[in-house]
Order: C-alpha cells, then structure tokens, then sequence
C-alpha cells in the first residue's frame, strides 16, 4: 500500500559568493593570479584595470560592481571594484623550489634511443616511481597496468630492460626495488678503492647484518679489522637512501618561484604583518558591456533586451568573483593576524621554544571562524618572517606539560629530545627509558611511550641501531 505525504527538511544551500569565496581561500597567491588571469579570459564584462590606463572619454560610462543592483536600473555613472589599492606594489622574496623528480626523469629519457613502444614502457614506469625514487610495485603489477590502463602489451623481459636504462640515470639510486639495491647502485659508480669494495660486499652479503648493526659477525664473516670496517661503513653512509628526495643540479633551470601570501616585519618591537599583492590585477567591468546594459535600459527592442540579460548575468558572476577576492583577502588577514597574535613572542626572535602549543580550533575561537575555514587558509600558504620563510602549518602543533605544569608544545619537546640524542656517547646510545631520564632531568615530564613515538616521528632509530664503532 503506497502512502503519500509532505516531509520537511532543513538544507543548507551555499550561495554562488560562498562557493566562490571558499574555492579561493584555499588558493596560494600565486595560483589566485592564475585564477584571476582565467576569469578574465572567460568572463567578457570583466577587464582588467591598468593603473596608468588614460581614458578616452571625458566623462567614462562604466558600470559598478559594488553599486550594481539586481533590478533593472543601470547607473551610468563610473565606479571601480576597490578591491586593491593604487600604491605600487613591491617585490617580494621568493625561494626556489627544483624541477620535478619526473620531470628530470622524463627529459633524461628522451636522449635515450628507444622506439616509441620503449619509451612508452619506461615513461609508465617513471610514473610509477614513489617520492623518494622508488619502484615499490612488482614487476607483475607493471605488465597488467600497461596493458589495462596504458593499453601497452609488454612482458617482464621488456619492463626490467627499461628498468635497467632508468637505473642508470641520475641521481643514482633511482628506480631501485628496495634499500639495498638503492645503495648499490650508487656504490657501483665509486671510484674502486679498499672501502669501497668491502663496501659492495657488505651490502651484497651482509645486508642484514649491516641494518641490525652486528658489526662483530660482519668483521668475522670479512675477516676485517674495525678500522676497516669503519672505512667500508664509512663509504655506505655517505650514499643517499631517497633519491627521489633530491635531483642534480644540473637539471635546476625551471626551479619554481613560491611567493610568501603574507609579510611578517617586525621593527621597533612592532609587529608588522602585510599581505603581497603580487602581480594580482584590479578588476572593473569592460565599457563596452556597460554601454550595452545602459542602452537596454532605455529601449524596448527585445535583442538588446536579450543582450542585456546575458550581461547582466555576467554582471552577477564578476561581482561574485570580485567581492569573493576581498572575502579572501578579509578572510586571510584576520586569520593570520589571529596566529601572528598567539604566537607573538614566538615571531619576536624565531625561537622555537616560545612556540605555544595551538590547535586548528584555537585560532577558530579567536576569528569566529569554522575550523575548516582556518584549515583551508593554513594550507599551502607561506609567511616571511625576518628569520626565514614558513608554512603557515609550522606554527601548528599539540602539547604536554612539564614538571610546572605549564604547556608546552610538542615540537618544543621534539627539538629537546633531538638535543639529548645528538649529544649522547655513540659507543653507549640511550636506551628509551634513559632518554625519559634525560627528558625529566630537562623539566620535560614524558612517558617511555611518548619518546618511542617522537622518537620515530623525528626519524631517530632505537638505541641499538644509532651505535657507532
């Protein structure tokens, strides 16, 4: 028996500004100025405004974008958007970051000679390289995913050959399946020395005895001295682990150019913070569209009424747009004036240890902002500070307290735990419980657990495995 009825629902719906405005939050501002060169490009009422543009007429007729009404009036008098000043705008320090890793990959195999079918083959397997270098697929997975997905039939035979020829480039190591073959795919291009061939024996036999540090069974198994092992080990640590993590610098020419979205100055004990408007246009609406949506004002034809609704439609999206920009702008700015606030003492002299623990939802409470909000500002945006250049998400971290009972924040316990390793007796490394030793002696009141888990976060091995000879 089929029943009818009304249910109501509470929905919110975001307006086109909202929409608008939270796409662009989550743009850095380079990529904002992309965005802005596109709705130029796809937006014909919207020009960009050209500081040292003259004007034709005397008395300009251009339509306002933040006057502008939705009804059917149409002023004719001239207004701009406002959204950025006339004050020249400075340049800003920027810092490089290198070409892609597939990037220099790619051009790598292009000098090579291989048919179409090759290179079809090794450029999936350039893609399939993880970020620190690696092939971590099978070699199985390759030829299913070539035939599936590339529709490139090949066999094991074909890909190991290209595997091979990738295996060769720079920077050394790449393309390798696992650890040891990594390392002994730079070792083979050493120059042959003593070290270095007890070095490739290691590493071809004693892998496992190496990683575990069981240098006593490797001296026997070798018949090494410890000096000589020292030296052979000596060699192994100089090879880099994550090829993927660095390229030549002979493949540096497109470095890309980041450019901070805020300016910290800190002068006369002021704290100063501004936001680069860097090669971001001001925008107005074109003069000839205007002229179309004042004409229709005055006339009854119905094509220039229809002109005119496609402008005034248009009309709406670029006035979205525009105060959508200053959204972000008020949004940012509050944002990061909010963290520069918090972190205060922090931003005086880049100490480390005067960072204060702050969550997402600290900054949340103190703009009235959502919490999703705060994260969208956060991400991808940089700082410049008179100490360096920062991601907004360094200045973020959780916290414990210390023997006062005052809290502080987790990397201000990771920087002190780094210091207790680094100045441990190699020969005798610290176990995790007398790190918790040294840690409490410091003022730091942390369980083992903890030092286990920031010990891992920092990349420090167990105690066993940072003993030196």
């Amino acid at each position: 028996m089929l029943k009818q009825g009304l249910e109501l629902k509470q929905t919110q719906k975001l307006s086109p500004l909202q929409i608008q405005t939270i796409k662009l939050i989550e743009l850095p501002v380079q990529e904002l100025e992309q965005r802005i060169r596109k709705e130029l490009e796809e937006n014909p009422v919207l020009d960009e405004d050209l500081p040292n543009e003259k004007e034709e007429d005397e008395a300009p007729r251009e339509v306002s974008l933040s006057e502008y009404k939705e009804d059917d009036s149409i002023p004719s008098y001239r207004l701009r958007s406002d959204n950025y000043s006339k004050d020249e705008r400075p340049q800003y320090n920027t810092f490089s970051v290198k070409e892609s890793f597939t990037q220099s990959l790619q051009e790598q195999l292009g000098y090579r000679n291989l048919t179409e079918h090759q290179y079809a083959v090794a450029s999936f397997l350039i893609g399939s390289l993880d970020d620190d270098g690696y092939l971590r697929r099978s070699i199985d997975s390759i030829v299913d995913d070539l035939s599936f997905r590339a529709n490139v039939e090949t066999d094991e035979e074909e890909v190991l050959e290209m595997l091979r020829i990738i295996q060769e480039f720079d920077p050394a190591g790449v393309g390798a399946r696992d650890l040891r073959e990594c390392l002994l795919l730079q070792i083979r291009n050493c120059r042959k020395t003593p070290e270095v061939e007890n070095a490739k024996k290691i590493l071809s036999n004693h892998f496992n005895e190496f990683t575990s540090k069981h240098y006593q069974k490797i001296m026997t198994r070798m018949n090494l001295t410890e000096q000589e092992l020292k030296a052979a080990i000596g060699k192994i640590l100089k090879l880099n682990p994550s090829p993927g993590g660095q390229i030549d610098d002979s493949y540096n020419d497109q470095a890309q150019q980041i450019v901070p979205d805020f300016l910290l100055e800190y002068n006369d004990g002021e704290l100063k913070l501004s936001m680069p408007r860097f090669s971001v246009p001001e925008l107005r609406v074109n003069r000839k569209y205007a002229d179309i949506l004042i004409e229709a004002a005055n006339t009854s034809e119905r094509e220039k009424k229809e002109a005119a609704a496609f402008v005034k439609k248009k009309l709406d999206s670029a006035k979205w747009f525009v105060e959508a920009i200053k959204q972000r702008h008020n949004t940012l700015s509050s944002t990061m004036q909010a963290i520069v606030d918090y972190q205060r003492e922090y931003f005086v002299d880049g100490d480390e240890t005067h960072l204060k623990p702050m969550v997402l939802k600290d900054i949340a409470e103190k703009t009235g902002f959502d919490i999703s909000t705060i994260s969208r500002v956060v991400n991808s945006k940089y700082i410049e500070t008179h100490f360096g250049i920062y991601s907004l998400k360094y200045f973020f971290s959780e916290g414990l307290e210390n023997q006062e009972g005052e809290e502080v924040s987790t990397r201000e316990l990771k920087k002190a735990l780094q210091e207790c390793v680094d100045t441990e007796d190699k020969h005798k490394p610290l176990t995790d419980d007398e790190l918790v030793e040294q840690m409490t002696m410091k003022g730091y009141k942390v369980a083992r657990r903890t030092i286990a888990k920031y010990r891992d976060q920092l990349g420090i091995p167990k105690a066993r495995l940072r003993k030196e000879l």
